[in-house]
């Protein structure tokens, strides 16, 4: 199976004495089901899972139940042979985005705890703002994402002894020897096409055919886009559009989204698209980078809501739309192919992974900054510049921006395909690669 890191999360939440109910958000087909079904049948001698997606389409036993009694009448139709004791049994209510009632109840299951719980679901952000009583001192939320790519290596062979002693390098900023550096770079633009859609990278990992991974990812896409068209039905088209924009928007220069685009109507702004916005992000189909221009600790401070960059939440989607089944493109690093938009959206996946808001600096005279990321440690702001071509070093907006005194930015970083890590002033040159020990602390 694929090794996922949000298991000794569950694993130790589930065996902790927690009150809170685990509720496992994420986009569809990144996992969530599998990993906590693993998890729990590990734990628990009774294991009972519930699909409310299915019971909606079908039964609909749970539609109208409204009490913890009636709750547990239904789950003991399905599955009263295994209601044993708290410490023995695992109710596990899957998609439960579909029955936004039984959000409301974990409160009440969580009370009662008659036995333990654990929940996941997609559109979570949305259900809940549409939940009339929402049980946060009851449950924790955690977002799950496709695997990163220090995932990715574990799932092609590299051990945990390879992967610690790398992160060492990474902390003492030292390069890796050459030849560890090649391979890594080889399964880095590896992970770029396949990405880290657990259905991709099992079908890579059995196949090593680029069609059949391409394959899955067009049908992941698809599914994508037509789910989002079925909320909101009258705005399901700009849901739609504004999803399909992403890859091109990523070729532009700003990158950015630019609202009278999505309809080629001028006079629209950003507040007509405010719920499709909320949709993509709530739905973890889309990364948001917000523009920062007065980029001081806290980011969140003075992020701006009217320049918007989105990004596509697996960078094989993207290269899958983008390059199609011609893998020479990444994988020979050709002069003409200009990969920023698929680093940076690799770089933005493994950010959000590890706990990151994700901004950007915006500046009309002074240029723009990739990234902006909140260093609690040094209470300051870190810019990240993504590079993917030979000129790593060309970056004049990010030196604007950390000789500005104003900002008190105290390291900065470029990340690119250069093996050797330097630094030059404020700003340290590391591999692309590294990016995956970059770890959002707590605030």
């Amino acid at each position: 199976m694929l090794y996922r890191k949000i298991a000794s999360l569950i694993e130790a939440h589930l065996q902790s004495d927690s009150n809170k109910i685990l509720l496992i958000d994420g986009a569809r087909q990144v996992g969530k089901t599998y990993i906590v079904r693993y998890v729990g049948q590990k734990l628990f001698e009774n294991y009972i899972e519930i699909n409310l997606v299915e019971d909606a389409l079908g039964a609909r036993l749970f539609a109208n139940v409204r009490t913890v009694e009636d709750f547990y009448l239904q789950v003991s139709m399905l599955a009263g042979d295994r209601m044993k004791e708290k410490e023995n049994t695992l109710i596990f209510l899957d998609e439960i985005q579909a029955y936004p009632h039984l959000l409301t109840m974990l409160k009440f299951l969580a009370q009662d705890g008659r036995f333990t719980y654990i929940a996941s679901g997609s559109l979570l952000g949305v259900t809940l703002a549409q939940t009339p009583s929402i049980p946060m001192g009851s449950i924790r939320k955690v977002q799950m994402f496709p695997l990163d790519f220090e995932e990715f290596l574990y799932a092609n062979g590299l051990n945990e002894f390879a992967i610690t002693a790398m992160r060492r390098r990474f902390e003492a900023l030292d390069a890796l020897d050459e030849a560890t550096h090649n391979k890594v770079m080889d399964l880095f633009r590896k992970y770029l096409l396949v990405g880290g859609l657990p259905d991709a990278v099992n079908t890579y990992l059995a196949e090593k055919n680029i069609q059949t991974v391409r394959e899955i990812q067009r049908e992941i896409h698809d599914y994508y886009a037509a789910d989002a068209s079925k909320y909101g039905e009258e705005r399901k088209l700009m849901i739609r559009r504004i999803y399909d924009l992403i890859p091109s928007n990523m070729e532009n220069k700003k990158k950015r989204v630019v609202a009278k685009s999505i309809e080629d109507k001028k006079g629209k702004t950003f507040r007509d698209y405010s719920d499709e916005f909320e949709y993509l992000i709530s739905a973890g189909i889309a990364l948001p980078v917000q523009a920062i221009s007065n980029p001081v600790f806290p980011l969140i401070e003075s992020a701006g809501k009217n320049l918007l960059k989105l990004y596509l939440n697996d960078v094989g989607l993207l290269t899958c739309l983008l390059y199609g089944n011609n893998i020479r493109a990444v994988l020979d690093d050709e002069k003409s192919i200009n990969l920023g938009s698929v680093y940076e959206t690799v770089v933005a996946g493994e950010l959000a992974a590890h706990g990151y808001k994700l901004y950007y600096y915006d500046n009309r005279s002074k240029g723009e900054v990739d990234y902006l990321i909140d260093d609690y440690s040094s209470l300051s702001a870190v810019p990240l510049e993504v590079k993917s071509g030979k000129d790593y070093t060309v970056h004049s907006a990010l030196n604007t921006f950390v000789q500005n005194e104003d900002y008190h930015i105290k390291k900065a970083f470029v990340l690119s395909n250069e093996r050797n890590v330097s630094s030059k002033g404020k700003i340290t040159y590391l591999p692309i690669y590294y990016v995956m020990f970059f770890s959002a602390a707590s605030g």
